[in-house]
């Protein structure tokens, strides 16, 4: 059955129109506090946000809510993704909910909801709270209505747990770091996290205002990144994305680098100490096959899923992984986290950095990634993929691939759009099929 609120990761949309609005979330806190009201102790949820202007008015909406059906509210302000998912679990709340979307411009706005458990909650879970947004809910007597506080300690607890997440032994004293939180959730606590530890920081991306987060600065947007790096000769760039789930790195010398490598990385010295669970990594069916080459070269496996952090998290507790994430740069390392924390991340490269006294354009180059070539094909109606003749062009593309590469095709899940990827080792073959999928996709929209 088709969801009208819960997509692939929550509730996401423009604030003020469509399903993201202050009367919905209000429905929202209502349909996940009933969901969660269970045995006579008291229920308490935390509640983040980005920096967003319409984070105010969502955060109300959610506090009416959750209050409305017995349910107490703690709010902690501008904090990232991850540590929403921490507070739930160490502070014994039924729920965590965070107001974010991500890396989407200022206008749009989400909804993240969290189990006690600190993970997200299963498309089962979220299918029956949709559900309950389309009833009335259940109101908790006058006396019985729930509180709300403000902590202010939050910050201070999750900067705590990072840097729990690099041995006690390890500083970075000697490392000049470029640190962009995309004027995000992490503004605070990124910066903090890495002077602390020792490194001499340069912050960007760390004045909101509401309206300016992802505005040319982040992970999606890492020229302003690349510049400094190379202008302040530092060692080592790290972009977080407004809600800071996600990592991308930029080296000394102001290349890019992706989830790929960063994953390659982070298994390679782990799989070295024997901390590799699981046989290898997950990744989705994005993630390059030269990652998956370079894997196997060590005897690790890489696990694919569907796109998606949530698909790739069920994997992992499903195999018993401890690394996984997407090449966008969602990173996954459940011994420090229950979710994508791009700040765990980039402490982990900062240490292997350390370590291995060596550049960083040279530990995070471990492979080379085969050519790879994605577009994308807008349609109207009926998917084009349930035509014949598409079908037909896939199957000859896939045959020619075979041995040599690789083809994905997908429909988003947001928006009206085929996505046709494929990779191997000749770039004119690739191009060539990926160009041959989208007119027959073209010619059946």
């Amino acid at each position: 059955m088709a969801r009208k609120f819960f997509g692939t990761d929550g509730i996401r949309g423009r604030t003020n129109a469509g399903v993201m609005t202050a009367a919905t979330a209000m429905r929202v806190g209502q349909a996940a506090g009933n969901y969660f009201v269970r045995g006579k102790h008291r229920h308490r949820v935390v509640i983040g946000k980005d920096t967003r202007l319409s984070g105010y008015m969502m955060e109300s909406a959610l506090v009416a809510g959750f209050t409305s059906v017995g349910m107490d509210v703690i709010m902690t302000g501008p904090l990232p993704t991850p540590a929403i998912a921490l507070l739930t679990r160490e502070m014994r709340a039924d729920l965590g909910v965070m107001i974010s979307a991500s890396h989407n411009p200022y206008a749009d706005n989400g909804i993240k909801l969290f189990g006690p458990d600190g993970f997200k909650l299963s498309d089962e879970a979220e299918a029956e709270i949709e559900a309950l947004l389309e009833v009335e809910p259940e109101l908790a007597a006058a006396e019985m209505i729930g509180r709300a506080r403000r902590i202010e300690d939050a910050r201070g607890r999750y900067i705590h747990a990072l840097k729990g997440a690099v041995g006690s032994d390890i500083r970075f004293d000697d490392l000049k770091v470029v640190v962009d939180c995309a004027h995000g959730a992490a503004y605070q606590v990124a910066p903090s996290a890495i002077w602390e530890l020792g490194a001499d920081v340069v912050a960007l991306g760390v004045e909101p205002n509401g309206t300016n987060i992802n505005d040319g600065v982040g992970s999606t947007a890492i020229e302003a990144l690349q510049a400094k790096v190379v202008e302040e000769g530092a060692d080592i760039g790290v972009a977080l994305d407004g809600d800071a789930d996600r990592l991308i790195v930029v080296d000394e010398k102001g290349r890019a680098v992706d989830g790929d490598q960063i994953m390659a990385l982070i298994a390679t010295r782990m799989h070295e100490k024997g901390a590799l669970t699981g046989g290898g990594v997950v990744a989705t069916v994005m993630s390059n096959l030269g990652l998956e080459r370079y894997l196997g070269g060590l005897g690790l496996t890489l696990e694919r899923t569907k796109v998606g952090d949530r698909y790739v998290l069920e994997r992992m507790k499903q195999g018993g992984f401890n690394v996984g994430g997407e090449q966008s740069g969602h990173m996954i390392l459940l011994d420090h986290a229950t979710t994508g924390d791009g700040t765990v991340a980039a402490l982990r490269v900062l240490a292997s950095l350390v370590r291995s006294g060596k550049p960083a354009s040279e530990i995070l180059h471990n492979f080379d990634p085969v050519p790879q070539l994605l577009k994308n094909v807008r349609y109207e109606g009926t998917s084009p993929l349930d035509n014949e003749s598409v079908k037909s062009v896939i199957d000859d593309a896939e045959g020619e691939l075979t041995g040599k590469g690789r083809l994905v095709i997908r429909a988003s899940g947001t928006e009206p759009l085929i996505r046709v990827m494929a990779e191997g080792d000749d770039a004119s073959q690739v191009e060539s099929v990926v160009d041959r999928v989208c007119d027959a996709v073209r010619g059946a929209a």
